[in-house]
């Protein structure tokens, strides 16, 4: 890895909607990614909303902007950190999220889940290795 690529962590604490965080931090990830950092995301606490299949913002007035989530593979951000306890205590599983994929042009084009679902133990450890992390 070059010097000049940093390992960027964006920590997604919010829910989706009624603030412009989790749109904000959307953004950025996909500016960082256009510019080749070495890109991640986390999600917790209320964050892991953000990545819920079937979102419905009628009721809300605003923009379903989840369907963006799926162009993250196709700029090479493909590690996504789902936290396990914050699941659990909002009574979600991994299948209620969105099956976020990514292909593998080294091994045929295989498609691989993007999404590895994590403790919270285990995700301080990958935020200790990042140069930077950005928390919304």
């Amino acid at each position: 890895m070059s010097e000049s690529i940093k390992k960027l962590m964006y920590l997604n604490r919010r829910a989706p909607y009624g603030t412009i965080y989790a749109w904000e931090s959307l953004e950025v990830v996909l500016i960082g990614a256009a510019f080749e950092q070495d890109v991640s995301l986390a999600f917790v606490d209320d964050g892991v909303y953000q990545i819920v299949k079937g979102q419905d913002t009628a009721e809300v007035g605003m923009k379903n902007f989840s369907p963006t989530y799926f162009a993250l593979g196709g700029y090479e951000v493909t590690k996504l950190y789902v936290e396990k306890e914050s699941l659990e205590e909002r009574g979600l599983t991994i299948d209620d999220l969105m099956p976020l994929t990514w292909e593998d042009e080294d091994d045929d084009w295989a498609e691989k889940d993007s999404i590895r679902l994590v403790s919270r133990e285990e995700l301080a450890e990958v935020m200790a290795g990042q140069d930077v992390v950005f928390s919304f």
